[in-house]
């Protein structure tokens, strides 16, 4: 765990560099905008969100959990398990909780006004897997330690987890060709760019569905699966109905502003039922 942020910080440039490079050569949809008139933005996102989490967090997840470990806080720390039976749970677990958020950010509609950030961008590729609201990154980051902390998890499983949350979120949000025979194949286990793209839908009704980050398991089992958008994948509309204007969801100081004055227009899941 002594070199817990080189190795992340490794394989999140990795994967984002990797999908990067694909969406280039084998891209699933033609670009709306420029990606000079996104990326600065996300990326910029990204980066205030990575420093106020080490300014405000006086502990990392992997801490949290080595802590755990020693003291015999949480569940899994109750039992005698094998280290990969321990682990395998643990990511299971964790993965779920990620869901249950996601779902939650769908359903409240102040903290719709968050998420609203990341589902307003207009075009949807690798960069789009990292533009989140600075207040929305805080609260999951308590969410996450207090799920680690409740679950026992150990450091080496809360390590995997966020290495699969990190590497999946780019890579699902990529605009990735992937050939049909494998990509139904790979949506068995794992939430593939075709499956999470229906989440970013401009119908409510499809962008209240597909809330797995990593194991696509919890959509089908909990009822929330969409297995392709109505329109299909190259002429479905990526965004929000009110928020189409590039001006007013595109600029940093527009995605650090929009939850305060934006309307959340009919996208909660409440709205739904």
């Amino acid at each position: 765990m002594e070199h817990e942020t080189v190795l992340r910080l490794g394989i999140f440039l990795g994967v984002l560099a990797m999908v990067a490079v694909w969406e280039r050569v084998a891209p699933r949809r033609r670009r709306s905008l420029p990606r000079s008139q996104r990326w600065l933005p996300n990326l910029s996102l990204i980066a205030i969100d990575t420093l106020l989490v080490r300014l405000l967090f006086p502990v990392t997840a992997v801490t949290l959990a080595t802590l755990g470990a020693e003291r015999g806080w949480g569940l899994l720390n109750q039992f005698a398990w094998a280290p990969w039976v321990e682990t395998l749970i643990a990511i299971i677990v964790l993965d779920l909780v990620i869901y249950l958020q996601h779902a939650t950010f769908h359903a409240l509609p102040l903290l719709w006004r968050l998420h609203m950030v990341h589902h307003a961008d207009l075009d949807l590729d690798v960069t789009t897997g990292l533009r989140f609201h600075p207040l929305e990154i805080m609260l999951s980051m308590g969410i996450k330690l207090a799920a680690v902390h409740a679950s026992g998890a150990s450091a080496m499983a809360v390590m995997i987890f966020e290495i699969l949350l990190n590497g999946m979120a780019l890579f699902n949000h990529g605009n990735l060709y992937i050939p049909k025979e494998i990509e139904r194949i790979l949506r068995l286990v794992f939430v593939t760019p075709d499956m999470h793209r229906s989440h970013h839908s401009l119908l409510a009704s499809e962008a209240n569905m597909n809330f797995g980050f990593n194991l696509s398991w919890w959509d089908r089992i909990l009822g929330t699966y969409c297995p392709h958008p109505a329109k299909g994948h190259e002429a479905m509309e990526i965004g929000l109905g009110h928020l189409r204007e590039p001006k007013r969801c595109q600029p940093l100081t527009a995605l650090l502003l929009l939850p305060f004055h934006a309307k959340t227009g009919e996208y909660t899941i409440n709205r739904r039922w």
